[in-house]
């Protein structure tokens, strides 16, 4: 594929506490900038962050700034959505040496190829040593436990589903393999994001009554071994390695919070409250 590296960043990388970091993912790795360093830290993120939207059912402002990041997500021990994941991810990246540039695109887990969503994914890319590769950490019950090296139509394996990237048009589809078949996780140009642009976005993610975010609960965190656990509204999924999904369906806040805590790390006020259709008893 040709595809020309971005120019590196001229502001100085943020303040992160790695040491902080490393801890909330379990993570005991090497450090350099390589690509074993990447992909380690890939995968304790994605296996030890939730994916997870309660701010914005809760009408709660989501902030970009690394330090409102590192609170949420590392200190207070919570989960976020693509803005938050793969900007924290961004900026442990550079604190880490590598040359990362943020890109946009459109997420497509769930929908038709004939629709158009909104562009209000990111996700990073990262050049090392001549070669560009993607990471991923905000897309989901989809989220790559590895990183992807920028190549079409070649399959490549990953802790869990095998992925690929294809191109029709001018468009670049990134797909999981599930359950035997191939299917889009988001599409995008390799333009990039910058940080005005994320806060319109997330902005809009976050608060616009027909964003994705608001009127259902979203929660999903990959597990070792392959496995994926997530949580749509009240039904409560844990996916085998080999795609069975073992489904159970939740009935009540106790058995709403009792799942969050034990799958996903979540420890929610027992008063918490907030209005999602197919779960009335948490308004």
């Amino acid at each position: 594929m040709s595809a020309s590296p971005t120019s590196p960043s001229a502001s100085p990388s943020p303040s992160i506490d790695l040491d902080a970091y490393f801890d909330r993912i379990r993570y005991t790795g090497p450090r350099e900038p390589t690509l074993a360093t990447l992909n380690g830290v890939v995968a304790a993120h994605v296996e030890q962050i939730p994916f997870e939207n309660f701010d914005s059912l809760l009408n709660r402002p989501v902030l970009l700034d690394p330090a409102s990041l590192q609170r949420k997500l590392i200190h207070d021990r919570r989960g976020g959505y693509c803005f938050e994941q793969n900007g924290l991810l961004l900026f442990v990246l550079e604190s880490l040496g590598f040359h990362v540039r943020p890109l946009s695109a459109r997420a497509r887990v769930g929908r038709e190829r004939h629709s158009i969503p909104p562009r209000t994914h990111l996700f990073c890319r990262v050049e090392l040593d001549g070669v560009s590769w993607l990471a991923d950490a905000g897309i989901g019950r989809l989220s790559p436990t590895a990183a992807l090296r920028l190549e079409l139509d070649t399959e490549q394996p990953t802790p869990h589903e095998p992925r690929r990237l294809i191109r029709e048009g001018s468009l670049y589809y990134h797909q999981a393999r599930v359950a035997g078949a191939w299917t889009d996780v988001c599409d995008f140009t390799l333009e990039e994001m910058p940080l005005i642009d994320c806060e319109v976005a997330s902005w809009f993610t976050c608060t616009h009554p027909q964003s994705h975010m608001k009127g259902r609960l979203l929660v999903a965190r990959a597990a070792p071994g392959g496995r994926r656990v997530t949580l749509l509204d009240n039904e409560f999924t844990i996916r085998e390695a080999d795609g069975t999904p073992n489904k159970r369906t939740l009935t009540s806040r106790d058995e709403l919070l009792s799942v969050l805590a034990e799958h996903f790390g979540l420890h929610l006020d027992r008063d918490i409250r907030f209005h999602v259709a197919a779960l009335p008893w948490m308004a």
